[in-house]
């Protein structure tokens, strides 16, 4: 009698159609169903319960949905919830129930029109780009005319990667001076990585798996001077075979201009020297605001031997806010973080960065085995340290004097090697 009351006070094991499936159409399809970048789909029972128990271990490992902030309150958080979790594993290990077909929700459908609409403008690559079968990782930059009659502003973009197998992620600029389309040459392309090799730009944004169109904050939009080209950096992963991609853009454009303007307020580092076996080196940077702010988002960048990544606010009275913290932070993830509500900085508030890295043996990520000494470098072996807040002044009228403060930052960190005059014999 004690075992049966037992029996009947156990929860009812979780099914697919009831428990299961709302959980990976919220958070997972997104990226695993036909056409994109995960190597699965998981729309169906089929497609789950064939995987339920890689499911429950790469969740409970939090490997799985990729979402790296620990803490803070971002758009489109893929964040599974412990209740989520506990649900993934206990339906994988009952056996996978398939459940009642009337309490399944409707199944995701991916349209293949544009998310946000028609867009006002359409860039595509030149024409396809060959990624080889193997040898390492590719950071190419095209060069599109947008051939638009007058100034615009872009006040949202999509980026379609024509083949999501070998396009890792890709960022997008507005180029008006022309030095792009010379570097690049009739092939229209060239490659780079970090800088796409010219000053004169204004970034538009970025994309990677998992990424949903991108609108700029309200009252704000990225500069696109009449018949500028379009410049967009891709970062191709070769997958064992040769491949091509011919990625799009769809541009979106606002009825009048910008009455606000966005801010990349940027921290940074060079002083970069790791040597090899070290588990925690670190470096810092910091700013002052001159003015108040309106912090709306948030972009870190580092590369692979990189371990945590944080930043801070420190305001005038001492109190400290936490602008992102990545403790586990992976290259093959990197996301543009837009908070949930914008962050009021006031004037004289700090912000503050640290960045740490794991040049040993145990780091997993390590691409030099065994480790080697590593330094600041556009390469993918280097290193880097960034970590850029996007933010628009309270007051319009600081604008000025936010972007002198700005301005000055990157001139005393560049020093005297800021520019330098051309060879003699240079054209």
């Amino acid at each position: 009698m004690a075992a049966l009351l037992f029996t009947a006070t156990l929860p009812a094991a979780p099914t697919f159609t009831r428990d299961v499936a709302p959980i990976l159409y919220k958070h997972c399809a997104v990226c695993h169903h036909a056409g994109q970048v995960a190597p699965f789909p998981l729309l169906t029972y089929e497609d789950a319960a064939r995987r339920a128990r890689l499911i429950a271990n790469v969740t409970a490992s939090r490997y799985m949905p990729p979402w790296k902030p620990v803490g803070g309150h971002f758009q489109n958080e893929r964040r599974l919830t412990s209740a989520e979790i506990a649900t993934l594993r206990r339906w994988a290990a009952s056996g996978t129930p398939e459940g009642d077909p009337k309490f399944a929700p409707p199944v995701p459908h991916f349209s293949s029109d544009w998310a946000l609409g028609k867009p006002d403008l359409i860039i595509q690559l030149p024409q396809p780009f060959p990624v080889p079968a193997d040898g390492p990782d590719l950071y190419q930059c095209f060069v599109v005319p947008s051939e638009v009659a007058t100034d615009r502003y872009i006040r949202a973009f999509e980026f379609r990667p024509s083949n999501p197998k070998v396009v890792h992620h890709s960022l997008i600029f507005t180029e008006s001076s022309g030095v792009a389309r010379r570097i690049a040459g009739p092939t229209h392309t060239y490659p780079c990585f970090g800088s796409i090799g010219t000053l004169w730009t204004s970034a538009v944004g970025g994309w990677s798996p998992g990424n949903v169109p991108m609108a700029m904050p309200e009252g704000t939009g990225v500069w696109l001077p009449r018949k500028a080209d379009i410049v967009i950096q891709i970062h191709y992963h070769p997958t064992g075979k040769a491949e091509e991609d011919r990625s799009s853009i769809g541009l979106y454009f606002a009825d009048k201009p910008p009455t606000k303007h966005l801010v990349d307020i940027g921290l940074s580092s060079r002083h970069i020297d790791i040597p090899a076996g070290e588990t925690s080196y670190k470096v810092h940077d910091h700013f002052t605001l001159p003015v108040p702010v309106e912090a709306v988002g948030i972009i870190p960048h580092c590369h692979l031997v990189c371990k945590s990544v944080e930043g801070w606010a420190i305001l005038r009275d001492g109190k400290r806010i936490s602008l992102l913290r990545i403790d586990d932070w992976d290259f093959n993830w990197q996301d543009q973080y837009r908070y949930t509500r914008p962050l009021i900085l006031p004037a004289d508030t700090r912000i503050e960065m640290e960045i740490s890295y794991d040049n040993s043996a145990a780091n997993p990520h390590n691409p030099n085995h065994p480790p080697k000494e590593v330094k600041w470098g556009p390469g993918v072996t280097d290193e880097m340290a960034g970590l850029h807040l996007q933010a628009m002044p309270v007051h319009e009228e600081d604008m000025h004097e936010l972007g002198l403060s700005l301005w000055g930052k990157v001139m005393r960190e560049a020093g005297g090697s800021f520019y330098r005059l051309p060879p003699k014999n240079a054209p």
